[in-house]
């Protein structure tokens, strides 16, 4: 898969959701972003879940996370 990336990191919350959001929203069926942030971001993951959206979460030796979220 070859979607869009999303580097939240550095950001101060709510900005990262709100830019997940924005590119969600946009995303065609199958396709697929990489959001990276400095943190697990729960509330997100429990909306995700809510909404069907498959996602795998990885957290990278820096210390942040890349989560993999595709459009059902």
């Amino acid at each position: 898969m070859s979607g869009r990336v999303v580097d939240a990191r550095g950001l101060e919350p709510p900005e990262p959701f709100e830019r997940a959001m924005e590119v969600l929203l946009t995303l065609a069926k199958g396709e697929d972003m990489l959001l990276i942030l400095d943190r697990m971001p729960h509330p997100l993951l429990r909306i995700l879940d809510r909404d069907g959206y498959r996602h795998d979460e990885v957290y990278r030796d820096d210390g942040a996370v890349e989560i993999r979220i595709v459009q059902p």
